[in-house]
């Protein structure tokens, strides 16, 4: 069962605050709001139609999650990744995911309708941000499946950076190759066969090799 997290949505009642957090993030991983903007309470709040007080705790809750960041002077602006958190994010994918595969083979061989679902709704996706979002699902699922609470919760305090990380390597893939969601699905297609047909170490394995492909487009990023 899916445990709530920034990218996996949860029935529940919103507050104030949690709407205003959902709205905010949603700007900055669309690229609506850019790396750098300033997000004032003040203007923030009247464009929202909000008080400030849920602007300043969702500003803070987006610290947290690393979307946000602060200035010596108490301004909020949208965190800019520069090519050393990419790497890291990078890094952290390559260390933690390979590892979840490989852990989370023997339960997807025996239910992994979560993932057939997840794919599905990837070929049906509108947008990119729809591609981006859905693609991190599949692998919390694969994190989930690993049983693994540690590794489950590394990546949860990772996920929204991650989908900051992945948007922007989508916009660039998809920029030079128009076709980002058809290879997000034939490449999670991969995975999904080879954890229903395949030993554990196979998985592992292909886990390294998908996450290592999006090396390449790292130095690519402006």
């Amino acid at each position: 069962m899916l445990s709530e997290s920034p990218g996996l949505e949860v029935p529940s009642i919103l507050t104030r605050t949690d709407e205003t957090v959902q709205r905010l993030r949603r700007d900055i991983l669309e690229g609506t709001t850019p790396p750098g903007s300033l997000l004032a309470e003040a203007s923030v709040a009247r464009r929202l139609g909000v008080s400030r007080v849920p602007v300043r705790e969702a500003l803070f809750t987006l610290e947290r999650e690393g979307l946000v960041e602060f200035s010596a002077t108490g301004r909020a602006y949208v965190r800019d990744l520069g090519p050393k958190d990419l790497e890291e994010l990078y890094l952290l994918r390559l260390a933690l995911e390979p590892l979840a595969a490989r852990l989370a083979t023997p339960h997807l061989q025996k239910d992994a309708f979560a993932l057939e679902e997840n794919i599905r709704a990837t070929e049906a996706a509108a947008t990119l941000q729809d591609v981006t979002r859905i693609d991190l699902d599949f692998h919390q699922l694969i994190l989930e499946a690993s049983g693994h609470q540690r590794l489950i919760r590394l990546w949860r305090s990772l996920r929204s950076e991650l989908e900051l990380w992945l948007a922007r390597l989508h916009r660039t893939h998809e920029i030079q190759t128009q076709d980002t969601r058809h290879a997000t699905a034939e490449s999670h297609r991969e995975l999904l066969d080879t954890f229903l047909n395949r030993p554990a170490d196979d998985a592992e394995r292909l886990m390294r090799s998908h996450i290592q492909g999006w090396r390449e487009w790292l130095p690519t990023l402006p």
